[in-house]
């Protein structure tokens, strides 16, 4: 019975899905699969053609940057975080997530003036005479980058710092006691048992690097296109709206392989945890 009336609860919620996502999401990709000369040919086509492999590519490894530097930024954070008081605790996971609080086109051009040729970075540099002439820092894939890393690193200190605040002191002083440094105990122990919460981060910060237009439109400019960009342009400007649908099905399938993925990793490490135990 209470079964039976969660499924009740549910129904309505699932309606609103499939008509406002499902069905127009169906609408436009279905097309897609039988564009060109034979089935799929348009998404062999794609992959056949050099510029939009340098763009798919490109995307893929901003993506995958973003997510590493994050994981490398947030996690050592996320620790310290949570092993604070819990008044400055508070505090200080309000400050982490103050960023997000900020519209992502007023960041953007936040990183524009701080990248540009006469930003804050370029400015530094010649007048202490390190380089001659200004870099190029702005409207390449650093840029995009560094603001993506910027745009989501709040993403993974909450999630990792939600699971660390769960693991005990006593079991970093076992760790000690039993002859491990700081470093090595943090890196046998509480990595280990934060793992879940940096997957779950992980898979936030991908999928949101690899979908996000703002950014990388306004940091990486036309010549640096990623699938995001390349969306716009192939629907807006060009009105080829079966190509936008071929780019965005792909970016749905790389979407899915990626949680796949962190979600099959997950589950071996759950396994291993339960073989040691």
């Amino acid at each position: 019975m209470k079964k039976r009336s969660a499924f009740v609860m549910i129904i309505p919620g699932l309606v609103i899905l499939a008509v406002c996502l499902f069905l127009p999401l169906l609408r436009v990709l279905i097309p897609s699969l039988h564009t060109g000369e034979y089935p799929l040919s348009a998404y062999v086509s794609f992959f056949q053609d050099e510029y939009y492999r340098k763009i798919f590519v490109r995307t893929v490894k901003v993506a995958c940057l973003t997510t590493g530097f994050c994981m490398v930024l947030g996690v050592p954070t996320a620790y310290f975080i949570s092993r604070c008081g819990k008044k400055w605790r508070g505090i200080l996971l309000s400050v982490s997530i103050f960023p997000m609080m900020t519209n992502s086109v007023i960041r953007s051009f936040a990183w524009i003036n701080i990248l540009g040729s006469n930003g804050l970075i370029n400015r530094i540099l010649v007048t202490a005479g390190i380089v001659e002439k200004p870099l190029k820092l702005l409207y390449t894939d650093f840029a995009i980058i560094i603001g993506s890393v910027y745009l989501f690193l709040p993403l993974m200190i909450v999630t990792v710092a939600g699971v660390m605040e769960n693991i005990g002191d006593d079991m970093m002083e076992a760790a000690l006691s039993l002859g491990a440094n700081r470093i090595r105990a943090f890196m046998k122990v509480i990595f280990p048992m934060s793992l879940p919460g940096i997957i779950v981060g992980g898979i936030l910060v991908f999928t949101g690097t690899l979908t996000a237009y703002t950014t990388p439109q306004l940091l990486g400019g036309n010549k640096n296109m990623v699938l995001s960009t390349f969306i716009y342009q192939r629907a807006m400007s060009v009105g080829d709206w079966d190509g936008a649908a071929v780019i965005s099905l792909i970016m749905i399938v790389v979407t899915l392989a990626v949680i796949k993925g962190f979600n099959s990793l997950a589950a071996r490490l759950d396994k291993r945890g339960g073989d040691h135990a």
